[in-house]
């Protein structure tokens, strides 16, 4: 009973797993290239660099508010701070001691009347003695700060000008975003292009495949009718054994074509982050037009929208806002500043409370660095313009290049046609003569492989001009446009079965 039950379960769960790693998702190219915008890594990280980027642009944009700090100072140094004006008691004291005691004085008012000289010299030597004891019992020591003193300030500094630093700050923050964006433009062209050549390499494997099982087949009917002309004494044996091998082989050429859809198919679940145990069936064809606009249309819209061109103006743009930045080392520096003292511990009672102000800093002479930087500036400029021309030239040759491609893709097409007519034509009279003993196996089984080779070459056509394709629009930088084409009234659609 247990094992029973064991057995049971180890084949529920065996099964759901197989069922699980069976489990088929039917997916057209415009699906698939969806799914790749909404799964891909690739542009979840160059989403996350615009979000890095916007971020930095509000930075910049806080470089124009005040800055506002609290400091906090600990400070034990190695002797207090004081006023020693004894020396100064100690000229004045004689001064009050002599005159306290043998001046002599007259004309002191005292109401309406004026003291006698004896009484005014009384009156003021005591004056002048009670001073000289207040002189000697007076602190002639100050002490301005201690040894030990801790103070907690608020501080705000506000630039009020900055020579155009502030302002190249926040150019470039908003150039180094438009750049992410055109990084983001960039990737979703060459994630085009990796698609195409991923999902439609499967088309491809898939329709090869198709064509080696009518190969296979066609192998195992004429094998199939050896052995009776054989029997018959029609053909013979060794043409019989000709047809065995002829059918191994295409045995083989299948099970290879099954490998490479499987290595293809593994690459795709790659670039769609899909799950390797969903199994894809692509259902978009390989397609053709025998028809597209001029090199020259496309050459002009590379210029226009390719965002490899639109990165180096923004590489130029931010090379002259260097040279802007160091200019402006050149002008002053105004900041507004000030400082409150929250609290403090046995900080100098001469220490004022707050203060407020304005800060100028002026570099006057730098020993000619400033100007060799603004000419390191001057000259990254000029290489990004060189570097512009030459990417609009390599651009310009790669989209003609693709174009061409197009071009000599439809010519192949068209030759591969009429091949696969003659060769289709050519099997029907060997197949016709095998089976009345005028041909041999050899002779048949090679117009089979013939047909073959010609239908497999007629969808590799095809697929290389769809890659060629998806290229030529990624440097156009309208990858958009791809499903466009495809959907054309004239487009031919690529089959092994045709």
């Amino acid at each position: 009973m247990i094992v029973g039950i064991v057995l049971f379960l180890n084949g529920y769960f065996g099964l759901s797993g197989y069922c699980q790693a069976q489990e088929t998702k039917l997916l057209t190219f415009d699906a698939a290239y969806e799914q790749v915008l909404s799964n891909s890594h690739v542009l979840k990280q160059a989403n996350l660099q615009i979000s890095e980027k916007q971020a930095e642009i509000k930075a910049a944009t806080g470089l124009r508010a005040p800055q506002v700090s609290l400091s906090g100072t600990a400070m034990q140094m190695s002797d207090r701070l004081h006023l020693d004006l004894t020396s100064v008691r100690d000229a004045i004291s004689p001064l009050y001691e002599a005159l306290g005691t043998y001046g002599n004085f007259s004309g002191v008012p005292y109401g309406s009347i004026t003291l006698s000289d004896a009484q005014s010299t009384a009156i003021v030597r005591n004056q002048l003695l009670e001073g000289l004891d207040e002189v000697n019992a007076a602190n002639w020591d100050q002490t301005i700060q201690k040894k030990q003193f801790a103070s907690l300030n608020a501080n705000i500094a506000w630039p009020v000008y900055m020579g155009g630093k502030i302002n190249a700050a926040n150019r470039a923050a908003k150039i180094y975003n438009e750049e992410a964006g055109l990084q983001m433009d960039q990737k979703k062209a060459e994630l085009l292009t990796e698609l195409v050549t991923r999902y439609y390499g499967l088309v491809l494997s898939k329709e090869s495949e198709a064509v080696r099982q009518q190969v296979l087949d066609a192998m195992e009917k004429h094998l199939y009718d050896a052995k009776k002309l054989s029997e018959e004494g029609q053909i013979a044996q060794v043409e019989e054994l000709h047809a065995e091998v002829a059918k191994a082989d295409a045995e083989r050429e299948l099970l290879k074509a099954k490998r490479q859809s499987s290595i293809i198919e593994t690459s795709l679940h790659n670039t769609l982050a899909m799950s390797e145990n969903d199994s894809i069936v692509p259902t978009s064809k390989l397609f053709l037009l025998k028809q597209v606009e001029e090199a020259s249309f496309f050459v002009s819209l590379a210029k226009d929208q390719s965002p490899l061109l639109k990165q180096v103006d923004t590489k130029r743009r931010l090379a002259e806002t260097g040279v802007k930045a160091k200019k402006s080392t050149y002008l002053p520096s105004v900041a507004l500043m000030g400082t409150y003292d929250i609290a403090n511990k046995d900080l100098s009672p001469y220490m004022p409370d707050w203060m407020v102000g304005v800060g100028l800093n002026w570099t006057l002479f730098d020993g000619v660095s400033g100007y060799r930087k603004i000419q390191a500036a001057r000259l990254k400029a000029k290489q990004v313009d060189e570097a512009g021309a030459k990417a609009e030239d390599d651009i310009e040759t790669v989209v003609r290049k693709l174009h061409h491609e197009l071009g000599m893709q439809v010519e192949q097409l068209e030759s591969l046609d009429k091949s696969l007519v003659f060769a289709e034509s050519y099997v029907e009279s060997k197949d016709k003569a095998f089976h009345e003993g005028l041909s041999s196996s050899s002779d048949l089984v090679d117009a089979r492989l013939l047909v073959a080779k010609f239908k497999i070459e007629r969808l590799q056509a095809m697929y290389q001009y769809d890659v060629a394709l998806a290229t030529l629009l990624q440097f156009c930088g309208v990858p958009n446009q791809f499903a466009a084409y495809e959907q054309k009234n004239d487009v031919i659609i690529g089959s092994g079965t045709k």
